[in-house]
């Protein structure tokens, strides 16, 4: 049995990647995204299987996706192995790339933004509408910009065109 497949949350530097992710969260917005338990195994789990996508890009140029839960995965139709490896402008369509720039220059700019709604795209051509999302930018310890993130529990599949 391939202990990876058990256990995603504790595979790829994520626990660490997570408390940034959480303790930029908190700072930003002043609630925690899930319970903590002092334990970043924990917390990565509780993240991973938390019941709304939470997902996470590096600070690149051209941002990778770093991070996505169980929702994500599902939502996305994806795998673990092809999201890190994935562009985090192909979760939207061309047509909507555009939108999504601005808003991470706006998330960039003002911290966080938390009335997002837009138009995504799955692996398989599935288009759905997200809504109420928020987005923030992630800091490390030291203060240094690492990538931005994303939660939201509100989304609608819409039509195949």
């Amino acid at each position: 049995m391939n202990p990876s497949l058990d256990t995603p949350w504790l595979e790829h530097g994520w626990p660490a990647h997570l408390q940034i992710l959480l303790d930029s969260y908190r700072k930003l917005l002043g609630e925690d995204l899930v319970p903590r338990s002092g334990d970043p195994n924990e917390d990565a789990r509780r993240v991973y299987d938390a019941p709304r996508v939470i997902v996470s890009h590096t600070a690149a140029e051209d941002p990778i996706l770093n991070f996505g839960n169980r929702k994500v995965l599902e939502l996305w139709e994806i795998d673990v192995e092809t999201l890190l490896k994935t562009p985090s402008r192909h979760t939207a369509e061309p047509m909507h790339r555009d939108e999504r720039a601005r808003l991470l220059e706006r998330t960039t700019r003002d911290g966080y933004v938390d009335d997002y709604q837009g138009i995504r795209i799955s692996t398989t051509g599935r288009r759905f509408q997200i809504e109420q999302a928020i987005v923030w930018n992630l800091t490390d310890a030291a203060g240094n910009h690492v990538g931005q993130a994303a939660t939201f529990d509100h989304w609608t599949f819409l039509e195949a065109k």
